[in-house]
């Protein structure tokens, strides 16, 4: 891409703040700065949100909530649907602005605006789709009619690492169900969000009924949303931590709550696997976004008699990769996201390695500054290593050796967390078996991507509740309503 293609889309995205249908500076007027972790180098200023803000956005989401509501769902899901085809036709300079601000390669950024976009069609069809329920109370004497109303305004927090995705995957059903919200973005990647806040207004949004909130000052301004009685709906996806201290403070409301926290997915490959398959969709389920997903398999149990073969293949596709700037065409890895992420996994690495580890391959950095870290494939892991145990959010494939069924399924569920887990046999029975007694939320068998709008998203134990995607997304986003209606 040219300098001067990157400074137009740039230029063309808003930098303040979305309330009641305008574009706002910060009311202190601070910014703050957004960096592109291929160089380290600020690529824009944006406003900088204060407490004050949030509280207007609110104030705005709520003065626009009966109206929204009595929409009619046709009309809410045409909005959306038409967000989903502006999407799809600037799909080129969203995947571009989201490389820049968060780092992956260009091809990833492409296939997340269409994931992204997707979420909006998606929800642009549950809109209509909204129903309740009648039958006859067991007596006779009355009708139990059930009515799904939306919950009302809502606070959306968005990570950095899926910028464009995890704000259509909140959004979408959020609008369809009726309900306002105010997204607050991560600081690291703000330019994704005002994007969709941008398309979404074009395609016919309301004033009011979404408010963008970015800011440098994330505790303060959440907490003085989550404490605003108006509040009905918090949608958090981020760290487990963060998301356990936000529980503790939605209960005081309470708030309805949906949290889509930190994963540890195994990857478990069993002696009668296609290796060459298994390999393919490792690459899949290590790599994507740089392996800085909450899905990423993070640490692999191959069989002993596999482990070998297993390793080798797997190393050497490792050695076809190309780490550079996510906007140039070759490059296939691109930098994390800021330095604390590369020292975080480099010490994980390095302690692995202490403890008796081999890096198998490492793959050559560029000369250039930015967020590097090599993609390593890294055997002779102990089960009990700090790289199997803790979320790695970077390019690191952990392989630890297996002999038995039941060993592998106690070091699959010895860990915190249950978001996602991936399984490669082709013995049905045992497939069947495993999947039903491994603790995730979402399994990929013989497969090393789960998401799908279609599907619910979401995991159990410290990965969080709730789902989002699927027919069951919306119902986040909705009370059910009960009528007693007498019959004489």
């Amino acid at each position: 891409m040219s300098a001067e293609t990157e400074a137009a889309v740039l230029a063309s995205v808003p930098k303040g703040l979305l309330r009641g249908g305008r574009w706002v500076d910060s009311s202190t007027g601070n910014t703050l700065g957004v960096e592109d972790p291929s160089t380290g180098e600020v690529l824009v200023q944006v406003a900088d949100a204060s407490v004050e803000d949030a509280l207007a956005a609110m104030d705005a989401a709520v003065a626009a909530q009966p109206s929204w509501a009595a929409t009619a769902p046709r009309v809410r899901g045409e909005i959306l649907r038409r967000t989903y085809e502006i999407m799809t036709e600037r799909n080129e300079d969203l995947a571009l602005l989201m490389t820049l601000e968060m780092g992956k390669p260009i091809a990833e950024s492409r296939s997340e605006v269409a994931y992204a976009a997707d979420f909006f069609r998606w929800f642009a069809e549950e809109a209509v789709r909204l129903d309740g329920s009648w039958s006859t109370a067991p007596d006779g004497k009355s009708r139990i009619v059930t009515l799904k109303q939306p919950v009302g305004p809502c606070l959306l927090v968005t990570p950095w690492n899926f910028p464009l995705a995890m704000g259509a995957r909140k959004i979408g059903p959020a609008v369809a169900a009726g309900c306002t919200v105010i997204v607050k973005p991560a600081k690291q990647t703000p330019l994704s969000m005002h994007a969709i806040a941008a398309i979404l207004t074009e395609a016919g949004l309301p004033d009011g009924v979404l408010g963008t909130v970015t800011t440098s000052k994330a505790s303060a301004v959440v907490s003085a949303l989550i404490d605003d009685p108006r509040l009905r709906k918090l949608s958090f996806t981020g760290s487990t931590e963060v998301g356990q201290s936000l529980a503790g403070q939605a209960a005081k409301g309470p708030i309805r709550l949906s949290l889509e926290l930190g994963g540890n997915a195994p990857f478990v490959v069993f002696e009668d696997a296609d290796v060459d398959h298994a390999v393919d969709q490792a690459m899949l389920a290590k790599l994507r976004n740089n392996g800085e997903a909450c899905t990423a398999a993070n640490r692999f149990y191959v069989h002993e008699s596999i482990l070998d073969e297993f390793s080798s293949k797997f190393a050497a596709r490792f050695e076809t990769l190309v780490v550079g700037r996510g906007t140039q065409a070759d490059v296939t890895l691109g930098p994390l996201i800021d330095q604390a992420a590369v020292d975080k996994v480099e010490g994980l690495v390095a302690a692995a390695v202490a403890e008796g580890a081999i890096v198998l391959y490492e793959t050559p950095l560029p000369n250039a500054t930015g967020y590097f870290s090599p993609a390593r494939v890294i055997t002779g892991v102990s089960a009990t290593s700090r790289l199997v145990a803790e979320e790695i959010f970077g390019p690191v494939a952990p392989i630890v050796a297996f002999s038995s069924e039941e060993e592998v399924l106690g070091w699959a569920n010895d860990s915190e967390y249950g978001l996602a887990a991936y399984l490669f046999t082709r013995d049905l029975d045992r497939a069947v078996r495993m999947s039903e007694r491994l603790e995730a939320g979402m399994i990929g068998v013989n497969r090393g991507v789960l998401s799908n709008p279609a599907a619910p998203f979401g995991g159990i134990k410290s990965s969080g509740y709730g789902r989002e995607g699927g027919h069951v997304g919306i119902d986040e986003y909705v009370e059910t309503k009960y009528l007693s209606l007498n019959v004489g």
